[in-house]
C-alpha cells in the first residue's frame, strides 16, 4: 500500500490534521502510531482503512481492510452475533464458513455467552470485542487497530495480540494506536510519530522473521514447558513475543525463545493453558533455533 502526498482537513479553511504523508507500507508489517493526543493518529488510521477520503493525495495498493474505531457504536439494533453476521456478509464471507467464523472468533474473544444480547445492553468492553471480531472475520489484508485494547479483559488482550501475530505470520500488514508503550514491544516494524501535521518515521523497517526479531530486540527469555499437546504448537508459536519454539532435552517439553520485552505476557498467557506446566525460565539466552 502507498500513501502519495496524503493530507487531512475538514473543511476548506480548517487546518490539517495531516498533510503531505508519503510512505511505501510493505506486507507482513507492524507499525505503530504515536503521538500526543489530537495529533491526528486516529485520523491518518481511518484514512489508511479507507473509512476517510484524503483532502489531498491519495492511498493506492489497499487491500481488504478490517477497522476497529476507537469508539464503537454500541447503540445499533443488532444482537452480537446477528451485527457480525451482517458486517461478514458485507466483507464477503458467506454460508457455513460465515457462521463458523463469527462463532470461532466470539469464543476466542470470550463473547460466546453474549452472543445473543443487544448491542445496546452490552458492556464498552464486550461491544470492543465485537468490534474487534468483525474487523478479524474476513481475515484482512490490513487491520488497523484504533485503541483496540482499551476495555479488555486479560484474556482478550491476549487474544487479540495473537490475533495480531496471526495477520502478519498470513503476509498482512497490522497499523495501530496504543497508549501503552509495551504493547506488543519488540515486533514493531517502524514507528510513525505525528506532530505539526506531519509524520516522521522514527524506526526503520524491522524483520517479520523470528530469528532476525531476536536479533534486533536484544535480551531474549528461554522458556521450558511440559505437557504441550503437539497439535497446539502452531498456535503457541503465534503468541506474541515468542520468537521461535523447538523440542527441548526432554523429548516431552518444549522449549521457547520470547523477547524479553514480551516475556511476561507470554508467561500469562502460557499460565492459562489447561495441562501446560512451565519447568524452568531462564533469561538472557541468545541461542538460535
Amino acid at each position: 500500500m502507498q500513501l502519495d502526498g496524503v493530507g487531512k482537513r475538514y473543511g476548506l479553511r480548517q487546518p490539517w490534521i495531516v498533510r503531505d504523508v508519503s510512505l511505501d507500507v510493505a506486507a507482513g508489517q507492524l507499525i505503530r502510531l504515536e503521538g500526543r493526543n489530537g495529533s491526528g493518529k486516529s485520523t491518518l488510521l481511518r484514512v489508511a482503512a479507507g473509512i476517510t477520503v484524503p483532502s489531498a493525495g491519495r492511498v493506492s495498493g489497499r487491500p481488504s481492510t478490517g477497522y476497529v474505531p476507537e469508539r464503537f457504536p454500541g447503540g445499533l439494533a443488532f444482537s452480537a452475533r446477528d451485527y457480525l453476521l451482517h458486517m461478514g456478509r458485507i466483507h464477503g464471507v458467506r454460508g457455513a464458513a460465515l457462521g463458523k467464523a463469527v462463532d470461532d472468533w466470539l469464543g476466542r474473544l470470550g463473547a460466546t455467552d453474549y452472543a445473543g444480547a443487544p448491542l445496546r445492553t452490552l458492556s464498552k468492553g464486550m461491544c470492543q470485542k465485537v468490534a474487534i471480531a468483525q474487523a478479524l472475520l474476513p481475515k484482512p489484508g490490513l487491520l488497523v487497530l484504533d485503541e483496540a485494547w482499551t476495555g479488555l479483559d486479560q484474556a482478550a488482550r491476549g487474544a487479540l495480540d495473537t490475533a495480531v501475530a496471526e495477520r502478519l505470520a498470513d503476509g498482512g500488514t497490522v497499523m495501530f494506536v496504543d497508549h501503552h508503550q509495551a504493547r506488543l514491544a519488540g515486533h514493531v516494524s517502524q514507528r510513525w510519530q505525528l506532530g505539526g501535521g506531519r509524520v516522521k518515521v522514527v524506526d526503520g523497517p524491522g524483520s517479520t522473521g523470528a530469528t532476525e526479531n531476536s536479533a534486533r530486540h536484544g535480551p531474549t527469555v528461554l522458556i521450558e514447558l511440559a505437557g504441550v499437546d503437539p497439535e497446539s504448537l502452531p498456535q503457541l508459536a503465534r503468541l506474541t513475543g515468542v520468537v521461535w519454539t523447538r523440542p527441548a532435552a526432554n523429548p516431552t517439553s518444549v522449549a521457547v525463545l520470547t523477547l524479553a520485552t514480551a516475556s511476561d505476557s507470554v508467561l500469562r498467557q502460557l499460565l492459562g493453558w489447561d495441562d501446560v506446566h512451565v519447568v524452568a525460565v531462564t533469561p538472557g539466552a541468545e541461542d538460535g533455533p
